[in-house]
């Protein structure tokens, strides 16, 4: 018996996010020419900074959801402060200490964040989705008894992968634009803690905190609709890099007035 395989649409949001993550990359490392060296400080910072959110979720995430509710406040804050506090504050540890250490500089603050958007939506949140999908329809394509048993399990944990395409084309969209929503936001707060780094300005530090705050959203995704919710996070996403943006060059004007009068 022929097995209804997964919709194909599905591999293209992991690897549309994957393109742009790595153009990203490409375009700060022509524009600015920053050390690759980033990429490994970058991914320290991300890599801590997941393994903190989990080490904190998985022995309190049940206690804390029967307490405040799967819909509120509580539970927003719960979400949002592990990422102001883990993502964006070891974010800026890493890069004060790899600027203390001289190890990076101003001309890597671009890239910082870039690496920063690349680990979580091109690595975690797209090469292993699309490494699973991938696997999924080779599977599915065989007649075997493991094929029928991925099918049950798939049907039953994750039955939208077998949508019709004009199911799963929004779902796709919808899902494409948050990871670039994402990359936005880590390439907003990774670039304001470099330069708070770099300048010893802390304040652009305290500009990148209110940033993680976003994953308070998260609990109220379904109350106000997904295509809404993502329309929000998308426009904080671009205010961020706005901010972040204005906040460096007000800083930067002032380093130079600095200097001027020094001199």
């Amino acid at each position: 018996m022929h097995l209804q395989n997964i919709d194909p649409v599905f591999m293209l949001q992991p690897a549309v996010v994957i393109v742009a993550c790595t153009l990203l990359l490409v375009y700060w490392h022509r524009r600015r020419g920053f050390d690759l060296v980033v990429l490994a400080y970058s991914f320290v910072a991300y890599a801590v900074a997941i393994g903190l959110k989990y080490a904190v979720q998985l022995p309190t995430i049940d206690a804390v959801t029967n307490y405040f509710g799967q819909r509120s406040a509580g539970l927003g804050i719960y979400y949002g402060a592990q990422t102001v506090f883990f993502e964006v504050g070891m974010a800026y540890l890493v890069a004060s200490y790899a600027v203390r250490k001289g190890k990076l500089g101003v001309k890597d603050a671009e890239g910082y964040g870039a690496g920063l958007a690349f680990w979580e939506n091109a690595v975690l949140l797209g090469a292993l989705p699309l490494v699973n999908y991938l696997a999924y329809y080779a599977i599915l394509s065989t007649d075997t008894s493991f094929a029928q048993t991925v099918y049950n399990l798939l049907s039953q944990n994750s039955p939208g992968l077998f949508d019709p395409m004009s199911q799963a084309l929004p779902s796709v969209a919808l899902g494409t634009l948050e990871r670039i929503s994402s990359m936005l936001l880590h390439f907003a707060w990774g670039y304001l803690c470099m330069m708070a780094a770099v300048y010893s300005r802390r304040r652009l530090f305290v500009i990148a905190l209110p940033m993680g705050f976003v994953d308070f959203l998260v609990p109220f995704a379904s109350t106000i609709g997904v295509v809404v919710f993502e329309g929000i996070v998308f426009t904080i996403g671009v205010v961020a890099v706005f901010v972040a943006w204005q906040a460096v060059k007000d800083v930067r004007s002032d380093a130079e007035r600095s200097s001027l009068h020094s001199g």
